[in-house]
């Protein structure tokens, strides 16, 4: 693959609707979901976004020498799950928000009830297309296990709890020194600690994820997949500051939903605790790391090296 400039916003534009195609294909062969059930389903996974993590299932895969084809379906699993993610969050009893991909988040059109359920039918739905499409049989079983553990109690659902923990705490901890000390050193750097673990589960995990699945779809070799487990991990870290930046900094029109939302919430953010500017280095500096992991690839990397680069320079 190119990494030339516009050349590349192409590619990535073709992999986008291939996968957007395969993501309809699955919704349009639910035999026997009832219909509401299939339409909120539908209403979220097929909102469009930037399909980040299944292009790195799909470049993660070429990089090993696998086909695109082959990665498609767990390129789609991880969509399923990352879309049932962001239902979830976007209920009254989470993070509460109107809007998701520039329009009516799925409660707000289905009602409550029917939002949780299709968040639960679009994660079951993952896995079941990982066991059915994905071949062979051992392979399948490792993509399980592998999207299992990033989604889970120890990775995505570990971290939002991580995340609702330490919002109640740092309201906990504004509330008892209002007018009295300033915060201390150790104090942030407990907080940054704090936060780079929940991310690591939250958003980070399930990043990471998306490249192994797609070594392990093409057969890759040990070292292979832990490389790029290293590099998933610090993309996934620099993808949420730029999260927590466009937050601060972004446009509610681009981002398609209420930007400082983060500060409202009382939620612990990198800018928050780190400033804009020392946020951005921080994520420059995982890029770099990241794409350094990646030089034993050679040309072969280079997608995912520019893809790297997109997640700091992204405006939405």
């Amino acid at each position: 693959m190119s990494v030339d400039g516009q050349q590349f916003e192409t590619e990535l534009a073709e992999l986008r609707n291939r996968v957007n195609a395969r993501l309809a294909n699955y919704m349009q062969h639910l035999e026997d979901c009832p219909t509401q059930l299939r339409e909120s389903m539908a209403y979220s996974l097929l909102a469009g976004g930037k399909r980040l993590r299944p292009i790195l299932v799909l470049l993660a895969s070429e990089t090993c020498g696998g086909s695109i084809e082959a990665a498609l379906p767990a390129a789609c699993a991880i969509e399923m799950i990352h879309t049932y993610s962001l239902i979830h969050d976007d209920l009254p009893a989470m993070d509460n928000d109107d809007y998701r991909r520039g329009r009516l988040t799925n409660h707000k059109v289905f009602g409550d009830g029917m939002a949780i359920l299709a968040g639960d039918a679009l994660l079951t739905l993952a896995f079941e297309v990982i066991a059915r499409d994905t071949q062979p049989g051992p392979v399948a079983a490792a993509c399980c296990l592998d999207l299992a553990g990033a989604s889970g109690w120890c990775g995505m659902v570990g971290g939002q709890v991580a995340d609702l923990e330490a919002e109640q705490r740092l309201e906990q901890q504004n509330s008892s020194k209002k007018s009295t000390n300033p915060e201390f050193p150790s104090e942030t750097a407990q907080n940054l600690s704090q936060l780079e673990a929940i991310h690591r589960r939250k958003t980070g995990r399930l990043l990471c994820s998306a490249v192994t699945l797609g070594a392990r779809v093409a057969q890759a070799d040990a070292d292979s997949i832990n490389r790029l487990q290293e590099y998933g991990l610090r993309v996934g870290l620099a993808f949420q500051i730029a999260d927590d930046l466009l937050d601060v900094t972004g446009d509610a029109a681009k981002l398609g939903k209420k930007v400082g939302k983060d500060a409202s919430l009382g939620k612990m953010t990198y800018p928050g605790l780190l400033g804009i500017d020392a946020s951005r280095q921080k994520a420059d500096h995982l890029i770099r790391e990241a794409c350094d992991l990646l030089e034993p690839f050679g040309k072969r990397a280079d997608s995912l090296v520019a893809l790297a680069k997109f997640v700091t320079r992204r405006d939405h």
